[in-house]
């Protein structure tokens, strides 16, 4: 069983010819709400790929809460760790131009999940074969996550998103990070390529259509990435996550865990949407034999 702690949000999502600068408006050519949040893309990405996966997070009482919850459940995700909480789900509002999104998160009932609920959902956690988490709920609830699975030794990959939540008590618990370039920044100063080496198998800097870096001990290692024509990129990281862990739980050596991943970013990209895009086993694979 994977568990996916995180975020559960709708995605209002707005297409435009190209970003507006500044004070500019203008005309939009798509408008649609579909489902979001790091947690979800992540548990939906991991359970298409074969995962038996379940979530815990927070909706909220509105509409959206209903759709949310119905979402996963219908992707076969035991949703028995989601709770409900008076007021608004989470929302993501993201514009959509040249290849590229902007994303601004409103996290309403994610901000509700506390560490008392994990502490309800300890059994699930303890008993887990891999946990994911991101930064789109509250650190006390990171870290209370994170000592329940360092305590049963439950591995667990933590992607540091937003980056601003990194604290270094993450690292007292040794995730596997999962950064991109921008917020392994943020997270160890422009020089994270250093950083790699004090955390070897721990730490993998995505690149994006370039990939991704680990040091596996001894060396510096890159993993190519798909060039693709993209679509759309929202989810792709968060495509890679979940299929990162299915690939752990499967005990996949890293590389090949991450050449895997790799592959199901680059199919989730060529489609609209941050789960529609998102592959399924028997795709990933064929992608990777196209490749050999």
């Amino acid at each position: 069983m994977i568990t996916v702690v995180g975020s559960i949000n709708m995605d209002l999502v707005v297409g435009t010819e190209r970003f507006p600068k500044q004070g500019e408006t203008v005309l939009g050519n798509l408008y649609t709400t579909v489902p979001g949040g790091k947690g979800a893309n992540q548990a939906v990405a991991a359970a298409r790929l074969g995962g038996k996966v379940g979530m815990i997070g927070a909706v909220g009482t509105d509409p959206f809460g209903d759709d949310l919850a119905s979402n996963l459940k219908n992707e076969g995700i035991n949703t028995g760790g989601i709770k409900r909480v008076e007021g608004p789900s989470g929302i993501a509002n993201i514009l959509l131009s040249e290849g590229d999104n902007r994303i601004i998160v409103v996290p309403g009932a994610n901000h509700e999940l506390k560490p008392q609920d994990i502490d309800t959902c300890k059994r699930a956690i303890a008993s887990s074969d891999l946990v994911v988490l991101q930064l789109e709920i509250p650190v006390p609830t990171v870290l209370r996550t994170l000592e329940i699975a360092r305590t049963n030794r439950v591995p667990v990959i933590l992607n540091p998103a937003p980056a601003d939540g990194f604290t270094d008590e993450f690292l007292d618990c040794e995730p596997i990070l999962t950064p991109n370039e921008s917020e392994a920044a943020m997270m160890f100063g422009e020089n994270w390529e250093q950083a790699l080496e004090a955390h070897p198998n721990r730490l993998i800097v995505t690149l994006g259509k370039e990939g991704a870096r680990y040091h596996d001990g001894e060396r510096h290692v890159r993993v190519p990435g798909i060039q693709v024509n993209a679509v759309d990129t929202t989810g792709a990281g968060d495509t890679f996550n979940g299929a990162l862990a299915v690939a752990l739980a499967e005990n996949m050596p890293m590389k090949d865990a991450i050449r895997f991943a790799n592959a199901a970013a680059s199919l989730s990209v060529e489609k609209f949407g941050a789960q529609g895009g998102m592959p399924a086993r028997g795709e990933t694979m064929e992608r990777l034999r196209q490749l050999n």
